[in-house]
């Protein structure tokens, strides 16, 4: 099988909004790390948003198949249009300990 980690960035108090939304589209649970934002002036003028400095990162392993329905409901839920104001990114990922290691 194949997997998917799911990065979801969002404005600290919005992780469980996140993880509420990846559960109901397929995910089993994820792992939220605190973090702080270093963005600049220029980028909350391009988003056209006010960016709050304290952030939650929302990792979520997936299988690649039900990746865009989870990434679509953290969107729908935790997006920039959100007071969240989530980014999310996924990377593929080539090795798991679910699989038997050669």
């Amino acid at each position: 099988m194949k997997y998917e980690l799911i990065i979801c960035i969002v404005n600290a108090g919005f992780s469980q909004n996140v993880a509420e939304a990846a559960r109901k589209a397929g995910a089993r649970g994820g792992t939220v790390v605190k973090g702080r934002g270093t963005a600049n002036p220029e980028a909350e003028e391009f988003f056209n948003i006010s960016i709050q400095p304290n952030k939650e990162l929302v990792l979520i392993l997936v299988a690649e198949d039900i990746k865009d329905d989870v990434m679509r409901a953290i969107y729908k839920d935790s997006g920039l249009p959100t007071d969240g104001q989530g980014i999310a990114f996924s990377v593929p990922v080539t090795r798991t300990t679910l699989e038997k290691l050669d």
